[in-house]
């Protein structure tokens, strides 16, 4: 009776639980990962902060028309860390493990591969909330910035959307990039890009050569977008800046596919 007992199988949890279970923790660790590695935890959640203190705080007197200074640096600051904690935890870190052969050792392993992706950008889209609830937070306190409810579900549910849209450009410069140099070469796309978005400081405060050349650029939409939720958007159409979100999204998934099948072949 005893021995049958014990030949019996132990129960196991259906697949799809222990495949979300997997999700879950791999996600997990990814985050923590993060968050104890300082290099980048301090760095992607201090500059946006660090900066809107320097400039935000400083205009929070200050309105440009209709458009109080300070509210505005919100949204462009927002944009600006969660682009950051999305292009360093993705094509920073994805190109050192590839590098260091982590992700071969992964694949190796009976880790679902789809997992490794949706922790990396999960962790980003967690990075991105915490920098824009931090900015939230010091804009209504110290910005003399106020925001409705509705105006703060809409900043994260945006954070979410950006964070996603530009962990998928991450993504591809992880698999363009050598690991020692991905550093360097994220900050020289990422810096000015953001700077030619207006994110740091309005557009129409820059010159007017550098205002044609924003609506070229994927930040620049994003930050649209952030700032449709105030009311400070240009003339172009939401449906515009959501398209070119969207294609930009999309080209990068596709570039990603397809690099990353040719090194699988080539291997």
């Amino acid at each position: 009776m005893a021995t049958s007992a014990i030949a019996q199988p132990l129960p196991t949890a259906p697949g799809t639980v222990r495949t979300l279970r997997i999700f879950r923790k791999e996600t997990k660790y990814e985050f923590l990962k993060l968050m104890r590695t300082k290099s980048f935890s301090l760095s992607t959640i201090g500059f946006p902060v660090m900066f809107y203190i320097l400039f935000g705080i400083a205009n929070r007197n200050a309105y440009a028309g209709n458009i109080h200074v300070a509210k505005y640096m919100l949204g462009g600051y927002a944009c600006f860390g969660l682009i950051g904690a999305a292009l360093f935890g993705i094509g920073v870190g994805v190109a050192s493990e590839l590098a260091a052969g982590w992700l071969e050792l992964k694949r190796a392993s009976p880790m679902p591969a789809p997992a490794y992706l949706f922790a990396k950008c999960a962790s980003a889209v967690a990075f991105g909330l915490i920098i824009v609830s931090i900015l939230t937070v010091i804009a209504v306190s110290l910005g003399g910035v106020s925001l409705t409810s509705i105006e703060l579900a809409k900043m994260l549910g945006m954070t979410i959307v950006g964070s996603i849209s530009f962990a998928s450009m991450g993504l591809l410069l992880a698999l363009l990039v050598p690991a020692n140099a991905a550093p360097a070469i994220v900050n020289l796309i990422y810096l000015p890009m953001s700077f030619l978005s207006g994110l740091w400081m309005p557009l129409r405060f820059m010159p007017h050569w550098l205002q044609g050349v924003a609506p070229a650029l994927p930040t620049y939409h994003l930050s649209q977008l952030m700032l449709s939720i105030f009311g400070y958007q240009d003339s172009m159409s939401l449906a515009t800046h959501w398209n070119a979100l969207i294609g930009f999204t999309s080209l990068m998934l596709g570039l990603s596919w397809l690099i990353f099948h040719r090194k699988e072949r080539n291997a």
